[in-house]
């Protein structure tokens, strides 16, 4: 068993369940606690156990004065120890950076079943650095005053224009500011060069893959890329954007997810 120091939040279920537990594996430039406004609360009284892990140097676990030294591996050894403290085999659920991190684990451990929402496509983020490059310039200049808690009117604009639904009213993206923070140099630096890496066998699991239409980081088109590779059901929202968890549309996105899930068995 795994000794990796992560912090690991556990919700319980309201009232007694037979269901398989859910672990929440967040995104890049964020936390667990992306999950505890909306969708964790909403499964708890659907009678699911639930559990939310810090990565290496996000939220309160250990290790954000050297974030930059962290890199996937490190991240898919927490999840690894996130998985070997639970009772029973969880189903995980993952965001963006985080589903890169829950594949790179399920080919060397497994699950019940996993849903990928909004993930990183299996080509990497080149393309969306590049896209970005051309016609969002702004982005890369607002993006560290997100994180670094020097956000003007002008940075909560772009960054709601990159990350959020079209219907998300503006003061509440200031609400969500305490949820954003940086992230590995290193990490970020692998993401881009995901293609380059061959990705290994692993144990066929149910599968669901979800985004948004209106995605800027990583367009619905992209979806079928990850879906294929897992064989798994896709479920587009429309109208939510990169934070689908977060977005207006969140109650549409929960309920998918819940009837993915109550069609486990």
């Amino acid at each position: 068993m795994s000794t990796r120091s992560v912090q690991i939040h556990h919700y319980p279920a309201c009232g007694a369940t037979d269901k398989a537990p859910l672990l929440f594996v967040h995104g890049g430039y964020s936390h667990s606690q992306c999950w505890n406004v909306r969708l964790i609360p909403y499964f708890q009284a659907q009678g699911y156990d639930c559990h939310a892990l810090d990565l290496s140097g996000h939220g309160q676990s250990p290790g954000r004065e050297h974030l930059d030294d962290f890199g996937i591996d490190d991240y898919v050894a927490d999840l690894t120890a996130a998985v070997d403290t639970l009772a029973e085999l969880p189903v995980l659920i993952a965001h963006s950076m985080g589903c890169l991190v829950s594949q790179r684990y399920l080919e060397q451990g497994t699950a019940h079943a996993v849903a990928f929402l909004a993930p990183v496509p299996p080509t990497g983020t080149a393309g969306t650095v590049a896209r970005f490059a051309l016609t969002m310039p702004d982005f890369f200049a607002e993006l560290p005053k997100a994180v670094n808690g020097t956000a003007s009117q002008q940075t909560m604009r772009t960054m709601a224009k990159v990350y959020f639904s079209p219907d998300m009213p503006e003061r509440e993206t200031l609400d969500y500011l305490p949820l954003i923070q940086p992230e590995s140099e290193k990490a970020v630096a692998e993401m881009v060069m995901a293609p380059m890496r061959f990705a290994r066998r692993r144990e066929k699991i149910p599968a669901l893959v979800m985004g948004g239409s209106e995605d800027q980081v990583f367009p619905a088109s992209m979806l079928h890329f990850t879906a294929a590779t897992w064989q798994a059901k896709t479920v587009v929202i429309r109208g939510a954007g990169h934070m689908l968890m977060l977005d207006p549309q969140w109650p549409e996105m929960a309920g998918d997810l819940l009837e993915w899930l109550e069609g486990l068995g």
